[in-house]
């Protein structure tokens, strides 16, 4: 049997294990700029096989909420390389998660009050940004309105996309994971019920998939496929995604488009955990039938369930987020069978300093709140 804490070769990147930790947002950054906080959070998780950041978005036009460490000036890049610098001094490999939220996005964090870009000009129903509120407070308001990109604007995004993945690597990440699941902006341009374009981005599946594959290639030639991966969220409904007829082969499409194309891996976010529905039965082997290369799921793993996603040759490692949050010595306490800490809840996103955030201690008998 196949086990989580074998080496695995991610695309010539040797990992020490087969356990990911999963991009999450926290909100710690003032300025939009990573600190020594964050350096140590990070680093004090490095005993994952491979850490993937929280996302980072690539232009101001990208951001949908405060705090959020980007990847578009070089502050932040400076920033980031405090915190590669300290997981690589502990051992441990890093991708930047590249994100532009879309539409889910608030006039106010925009240059200049602007509309956010997105595929569409229809409002993200029941969605927030997180931005300041009527009286200067961070609190989560309704997401404004959109106004959907011209056609000549997509292959701009994509430069910036390609410039954040530069960025990225000059700043010493292994390599680039391009977001683009969970309701944010490749995700509205691939969801056929989102998606009302009639140019060259919209209509087909080949179109709708179009702005991701582009900019898939481009960030690949900028920096090497075999540093390049992305997230996705088949029948994923965060963030006003809805349900359409060619929904299956739409994502059944998508694998066998990134089969052409030799990407460091391909990572799947499965929704149930968050309480909403996942995929249809059956489509999940279909996919792993139509991609080929290398597979990550996050969704409610623990060591039971990893060892047997692997051992049944359906992923090639699995991704688990937030009991890192709380353990940042997972691996060992996965290895060991001890228990794990609760994280706080009320500490997951905001400025709460160390709290919640980088002083959750590693397993010692007698520690606060464990379960088995």
């Amino acid at each position: 049997m196949t086990s989580l804490f074998e080496p695995y070769d991610l695309a010539g990147l040797r990992l020490s294990n087969r356990i990911l930790m999963a991009p999450m947002t926290r909100a710690r950054a003032m300025n939009d700029t990573p600190d020594e906080l964050t350096a140590l959070y990070y680093s004090q998780r490095a005993g994952a096989g491979l850490i993937v950041s929280e996302g980072a978005p690539i232009s101001v036009e990208g951001r949908g909420y405060l705090f959020n460490p980007g990847l578009h000036t070089r502050e932040q890049a400076e920033g980031w390389r405090k915190v590669t610098d300290a997981v690589h001094a502990a051992g441990g490999r890093i991708f930047a998660q590249l994100w532009h939220v879309g539409r889910v996005s608030h006039t106010s964090l925009q240059k200049d009050g602007a509309a956010p870009a997105s595929s569409t000009s229809a409002r993200a129903e029941n969605s927030n940004a997180y931005t300041y509120d009527a009286n200067g407070n961070p609190a989560n308001v309704p997401a404004s309105t959109p106004r959907a990109l011209e056609t000549a604007e997509v292959a701009r995004v994509t430069q910036d996309f390609v410039r954040g993945a530069r960025m990225a690597i000059d700043a010493g990440f292994d390599g680039v994971e391009l977001h683009g699941a969970n309701g944010y902006l490749f995700d509205q341009f691939i969801n056929g019920a989102v998606n009302d374009r009639t140019d060259k981005y919209g209509g087909s599946i080949g179109n709708r998939l179009r702005f991701l594959l582009e900019t898939l290639d481009a960030v690949s030639d900028a920096v090497g496929g075999n540093r390049v991966g992305v997230r996705i969220s088949p029948f994923g409904r965060l963030y006003d995604m809805r349900p359409f007829d060619d929904e299956a082969e739409t994502w059944l499409q998508l694998a066998e488009e990134l089969n052409f194309r030799k990407l460091a891996y391909v990572h799947l976010s499965d929704q149930l955990t968050m309480g909403l529905p996942g995929s249809p039965e059956g489509f999940a082997a279909s996919f792993c039938s139509g991609f080929r290369g290398t597979l990550i799921a996050a969704g409610g793993f623990d060591r039971e369930k990893g060892e047997k996603a692997i051992a049944e040759g359906h992923l090639s490692l699995i991704a688990i987020g937030k009991d890192f949050i709380s353990n940042p010595d997972l691996i060992e306490r996965m290895k060991n069978g001890w228990p794990l800490a609760e994280p706080d809840r009320a500490t997951f996103y905001g400025q709460w300093g160390e709290k919640g955030y980088t002083d959750y201690p590693t397993y010692q008998p007698g520690n606060f709140a464990q379960r088995s």
